[in-house]
């Protein structure tokens, strides 16, 4: 899948990331690469690029478990799904994943990886315990992007771009349990479980619906900027990021109520979007570069370079949670 196709759909994923104390140690950013066909690697301690890994063709959804260890790459122009070890910063599988993988996320102990197939229309499921298997193919609605696995990975939302919905599918029984309108186009997913909501970012209305996920209802809807991309909860939750690819902006919302609390300026065609400890890390396309902010002002810290065309869709911050 070409840049211009993929992003036609407008912008992608949703990175959500766990919140981790900054006793904790730094982990690392793994951001794919669509234009040098690589994820570049940052040390969140220094931030500062430490590793370069070859993948496949235009590199665009990624998940960084910590629970295996592992980073899965969706590329859409190889077909495939790319597992990069993350000690050894090295691909040790790569996946056969569909017509064109794009969205990914993984169960939080990471033995389900789940991705959205974009022209077949459907999620494929995989056991990581036998990634040689053929995996689970599930039929959703039309141009599946974002995915978002619930908690106890059993089940997963996922935006069916072309149908204007976000559909809940149970992964065990291979069905959809819920299907539920939301704005136009949506694309990019986010789970806020201390709230009970998910958030879909809907690229071609410029806004956020936001989903009660007990009543599987659409309970608000946010306006942010132009064609949004990517979100991510900082600050302890209490603040929701949203980058708009098409202002070259990002909305920093009141998590709670909704209400926008600043937009800020100065970015290249911003895609993907994590937060760690007091920092925000905001991905740009155009400017193949990273963006840190500070997480309670939105003031840029600093900015890292990376590859050509950086996406960083999905949750892209992550580090082996044993030793």
């Amino acid at each position: 899948m070409t840049a211009r196709r993929l992003r036609a759909g407008a912008g992608a994923a949703c990175a959500a990331l766990g919140l981790a104390a900054a006793a904790q140690a730094a982990p690392y950013a793994w951001i794919t690469n669509q234009g040098s066909h690589d994820v570049s690697v940052i040390d969140l301690d220094g931030d500062r690029v430490v590793a370069t890994v070859p993948v496949g063709r235009s590199p665009a959804g990624v998940v960084a478990v910590g629970a295996s260890g592992r980073v899965y790459v969706s590329n859409p122009d190889s077909r495939t799904i790319s597992v990069i070890d993350m000690r050894t910063r090295a691909v040790v599988a790569t996946l056969a994943a569909g017509s064109g993988p794009v969205g990914l996320d993984a169960s939080a102990d990471g033995s389900r990886l789940v991705a959205a197939d974009w022209y077949a229309d459907r999620l494929l499921v995989w056991d990581t315990t036998r990634l040689q298997d053929v995996p689970r193919s599930i039929a959703v609605g039309r141009a599946p992007a974002g995915v978002a696995v619930r908690a106890d990975g059993r089940s997963a939302w996922v935006a069916e771009r072309d149908d204007d919905t976000v559909a809940l599918v149970d992964l065990e029984r291979g069905t959809v349990e819920a299907r539920v309108a939301v704005g136009h186009h949506p694309f990019a997913l986010l789970l806020d479980a201390p709230r009970q909501r998910l958030y879909v970012l809907n690229v071609l209305s410029d806004d956020v619906s936001v989903l009660d996920t007990g009543r599987r209802a659409v309970v608000a809807t946010a306006a942010v900027g132009r064609a949004p991309y990517g979100a991510a909860l900082a600050a302890g939750g209490r603040l929701l990021y949203v980058s708009n690819q098409h202002d070259d902006s990002v909305s920093v919302l009141d998590a709670q109520t909704l209400a926008l609390r600043r937009t800020l300026p100065g970015f290249g065609y911003p895609e993907g979007v994590a937060a760690w400890g007091d920092r925000v890390y905001v991905v740009n396309w155009m400017d193949d570069a990273v963006s840190v902010l500070d997480a309670e002002s939105g003031a840029e810290r600093s900015r890292i370079t990376t590859g050509r065309n950086s996406r960083g869709f999905g949750a892209f911050i992550g580090a082996p949670t044993t030793p």
